[in-house]
């Protein structure tokens, strides 16, 4: 009876308790209590304790893009395979093709290093707000508000590390720069990759599947941490020994049920959850807009030639995953935002706020014109700003000679010798993973595509030159361009760092056609700098008003690539009338998409990997029907960055790992559908069947803490 009364009391947030990225250190005594309602059994202390020992000690954010979980003493990491993509790339060649065939490694001194990946733990988070907002004086510009919050946050952040040289420390705004959190880390910087499948099992259903449900994809790879002998952060050396963490996850093989409760741990990047009207119909008609156009193109250029060149095909995985992955994202959200009238939604709860300000007499003088200046000043820079995404997707992120010529550009030759090292590697690796005829190819489309879909007052000077010079024919000044620039081969940037006198960069037409774009960038961002600073000021008064509307509620802070944990259960969920999804798939689903698809090579499959799926050899990994589950949904709150968390039960055993949401939901990010949103992960047990059958990598499954089957809970 004091159970059920407990739900009662605290049902409006039960119901939509899946819905939140919380901040472990700062959980509400509302929240806590909704998770263990729902079934957590760790404490407080056991999901966050600056002394050590909590489960966060376990999550790392890996290479500052995607999360993961260390699972041994010895400091292995699991995270999702596409997070290890480009680490696996770069060690592949057409001799060694781990992307096709996977790879493993049969001992420690096999694992292979990754210069530019680092893993950070999170060591502290402290909330900094008043500090920060005792140093605004009253009224003051947002232009120099910024300045005095960088100036008082780089104050903050220096004393975090004071007495210690190898932490690293950030101040990170919350609800839209009302509240200011530090968080304090420590970086670990030689990563070896350990273990990764081959690609039809960690990628199986591409494109195609992508971020769809039903899934079957076993998303993940195994890297390892290294440290110094006294366990401390140190760059990549023969003499580095396997980092020993503080605590790490245990993994269980108990598996789940309907209604089994389900926790994340890791990074998510972004989301805007209380952005305003006008800033959703911005996004979906400038940055997505430009996105999905742009990346169609592009991405038909670069699949066609990886389809016809093993070679290109390696060199180019990694950007084309990573470009389709946000393409399809955005594609999704557009679509859901519309379907699930989320613009309306939203103006709902603005008309709500408008008469609440209006009975609030001491509030109208702080709040009655932020909706107006919202719409005035999103209206004064729309133009621009498509522009700005368009040109962005076009150029800044189009044609890879323009990236290297911007990097050399930008190249700082005094900067401290590791990271000069650092910087000259990643330069020297866009050369190594560029075509010149394919990036020709995307150069012609991205000039033809920018001028075909802005105004013209918004075209660079270099189109005059195309007009005049070639007759506008784009191939003809491309082919000219690459013909003539040294900065198409690292030549022209070995001649820059050798100071050769016969080679003048501003000179060279690629660079300037950079320094053209660069000037171009400037005009647009100096054409919205009034609106856009009035935008930020309003967003953040928005903000602020709502949450005083609404001050009973427990407001989770948006997603900023700081840890989060989201918790819910496990559960299918229906998508339209008559159609009921389950919550879990298993290898039945795999025979079933290959024969489907047959010819599609999202799902072609290795015999190997289909010769022992067909064994059914699952033993201890098996569920209880005896099939083998391969992926699984909740309804945890996740987004980009979170890829790679753990999920955890309620003891805190790691039970799969986040990969996807479902695209349903692909409005995810600007607004939470407790009823469609489903996190997408891989089944741990699947995880350790690939590792110790196909991998034959039992070394790997020894290290781990593992709690057996004795039923699901």
């Amino acid at each position: 009876m004091k159970k059920l009364l407990l739900l009662l009391i605290f049902l409006p947030l039960y119901i939509w308790g899946s819905e939140g990225m919380w901040l472990p250190c700062c959980l509400s005594k509302q929240t806590q209590q909704v998770m263990k309602e729902m079934g957590l059994k760790l404490s407080p202390d056991q999901l966050y304790n600056p002394v050590g020992g909590a489960l966060t000690n376990a999550v790392v954010s890996f290479g500052g893009f995607c999360s993961g979980v260390v699972v041994s003493p010895d400091g292995l990491v699991f995270t999702n395979h596409h997070c290890g993509f480009d680490a696996i790339q770069q060690h592949s060649s057409v001799e060694h093709d781990y992307l096709r065939d996977g790879f493993v490694a049969d001992s420690l001194n096999k694992e292979l290093p990754n210069p530019d990946l680092f893993v950070s733990f999170l060591v502290r988070t402290e909330d900094v707000t008043e500090r920060v907002l005792k140093a605004l004086p009253a009224g003051v510009e947002e232009g120099e508000r910024e300045l005095i919050v960088d100036s008082i946050s780089t104050l903050i952040t220096q004393e975090a590390i004071a007495n210690d040289t190898l932490l690293r420390a950030e101040i990170t705004p919350f609800y839209a720069g009302n509240e200011y959190y530090l968080s304090v880390y420590k970086d670990y910087y030689d990563v070896r990759l350990v273990f990764a499948p081959p690609s039809s099992v960690g990628k199986f259903g591409g494109d195609t599947d992508n971020w769809v449900w039903p899934r079957h994809t076993g998303d993940f790879s195994v890297f390892r941490i290294y440290a110094d002998k006294d366990n401390r952060p140190a760059a990549y050396s023969p003499e580095n020994v396997p980092y020993h963490p503080d605590y790490f996850a245990p993994v269980s093989l108990g598996g789940y049920e309907q209604g089994s409760f389900c926790m994340t741990m890791g990074y998510p990047g972004s989301t805007s959850r209380y952005l305003s009207s006008f800033g959703i119909e911005e996004r979906v008609n400038t940055d997505n807009a430009a996105m999905i156009d742009v990346r169609t193109i592009k991405q038909a250029i670069w699949k066609n030639a990886m389809e016809k060149s093993d070679d290109i095909r390696i060199k180019y995985a990694s950007k084309y995953a990573q470009s389709s992955n946000y393409w399809k994202n955005s594609i999704g959200m557009n679509q859901a935002v519309k379907e699930l009238k989320v613009i309306k939604k939203k103006q709902a709860l603005e008309k709500q706020l408008q008469e609440w300000i209006r009975r609030k007499p001491d509030e109208r003088g702080k709040y009655a014109q932020v909706l107006t200046e919202l719409e005035l000043n999103y209206r004064n820079r729309r133009s621009a700003a498509r522009a700005m995404a368009y040109f962005g997707e076009s150029f800044a992120n189009g044609p890879e000679l323009i990236t290297a010529a911007l990097a050399v550009l930008n190249f700082d030759f005094e900067a401290e010798e590791t990271e000069l090292e650092r910087n000259m590697r990643q330069l020297l690796e866009v050369y190594a993973n560029m075509d010149l005829d394919v990036d020709k190819q995307v150069f012609v489309a991205m000039l033809k595509e920018y001028a075909a879909e802005v105004e013209k007052e918004y075209l660079p000077e270099i189109y005059s030159l195309i007009d005049k010079k070639f007759k506008g024919n784009y191939q003809a000044f491309v082919d000219d361009l690459y013909e003539r620039s040294a900065l198409k081969t690292p030549r022209g940037f070995e001649q820059v760092v050798k100071g050769d006198s016969t080679y003048v960069l501003f000179e060279d037409p690629a660079a300037s056609f950079a320094i053209d774009m660069l000037v171009k960038f400037y005009e647009f961002n100096n054409s919205v700098e009034d609106a856009s600073m009035k935008i930020q000021q309003n967003e953040r008064l928005l903000n602020e008003a709502v949450r005083e509307m609404e001050a009973d509620k427990d407001f989770y802070p948006d997603a900023n690539s700081t840890m989060r944990l989201s918790f819910g259960m496990v559960g299918g969920y229906s998508p339209k009338d008559a159609i009921e999804y389950t919550y879990y798939t298993t290898t039945k689903g795999i025979f079933d998409k290959i024969r489907q698809y047959k010819g599609d090579s999202d799902f072609d499959v290795l015999p190997s990997v289909v010769d022992l799926l067909k064994r059914k050899d699952f033993g201890r990994y098996a569920a209880k029907d005896g099939d083998m589950n391969v992926c699984f949904i909740s309804d945890n709150d996740i987004t980009g960055g979170n890829s790679g968390s753990g999920m955890f039960n309620r003891e805190g055993e790691l039970i799969g790992l986040a990969f996807d949401g479902n695209w349903e939901a692909m409005s995810g990010d600007i607004v939470f559908e407790p009823n469609l949103q489903r996190c997408i992960g891989v089944d741990i047990r699947y995880v350790l069947y690939m590792i110790e059958k196909y991998g034959k990598a039992s070394r790997l499954v020894d290290e781990l803490k593992i709690t057996p089957a004795v039923g699901a809970d």
